[in-house]
């Protein structure tokens, strides 16, 4: 059988290694991974050898509080066992970094999978206050490698003076930059992309921060 679908094929990699199959699906490969990571409920859309799936949650009860009030978090499934995981959300693209001893801030929703030597938790955004609603994201510390989507191909951008995000846009951010919240007049299709935001993530200092060419996915169609 002939056919360019067959360039498609999985990479090989490394033991325990977060490997892109292509722009939009993640391979995780359990050897020498400690025999398990953790990953978005409902993102596996293929595996190979002996897996198994345990939903896990907000990741403990603290966790699930926090999730609860702030409405940012995870769904999260711990994979474990042997053998090949592949993973996808909505055919966003997804991004593998690896922290190495150090912290990044990431939107909840744009969380795919993660190494288990990562310790994580949710936090509130800096400056902002119960006014300013939902601004909460996941902080994540360590070392290892932490799979991420994005709806619409993103830019780094390097904070080397002042810069507003669109709250729904942003993906991450490095956790030395300082956080405040910003308040705008809510002038329908003069701010952001017409829904009318009030208020936009300010980050200062020396640092990156990813932004999507989105807004997140459209709301379903309710009529």
């Amino acid at each position: 059988m002939r056919s360019s679908l067959f360039h498609h094929t999985e990479p090989q990699g490394e033991p325990g290694s977060f490997q892109l199959v292509n722009p939009r699906m993640l391979k995780v490969d359990l050897a020498g991974s400690g025999g398990f990571f953790y990953a978005k409920q409902g993102s596996m859309v293929a595996y190979q050898g002996d897996v198994d799936f345990a939903y896990e949650g907000a990741g403990g009860m603290t966790k699930l509080f926090k999730k609860a009030f702030t409405g940012e978090g995870m769904s999260l499934m711990k994979v474990s066992g042997s053998g090949d995981v592949f993973l996808a959300q909505d055919a966003d693209e997804v991004f593998v970094l690896y922290l190495e001893n150090e912290s990044v801030t990431v939107s909840g929703s744009n969380i795919l999978a993660f190494e288990s030597t990562l310790t994580w938790d949710i936090n509130r955004v800096q400056g902002a206050s119960v006014l300013s609603g939902g601004l909460f994201n996941t902080t994540f510390t360590g070392t290892g490698a932490l799979a991420v989507t994005a709806y619409g191909t993103p830019v780094v951008l390097e904070v080397d003076e002042p810069t507003y995000v669109d709250m729904q846009s942003v993906v991450l951010w490095s956790t030395t930059l300082t956080s405040t919240v910003r308040k705008t007049a809510k002038l329908g299709a003069a701010i952001g992309r017409g829904s009318g935001e009030a208020y936009q993530l300010g980050l200062t200092g020396q640092g990156i921060v990813v932004v999507q060419a989105s807004e997140g996915h459209p709301l379903p169609n309710q009529g």
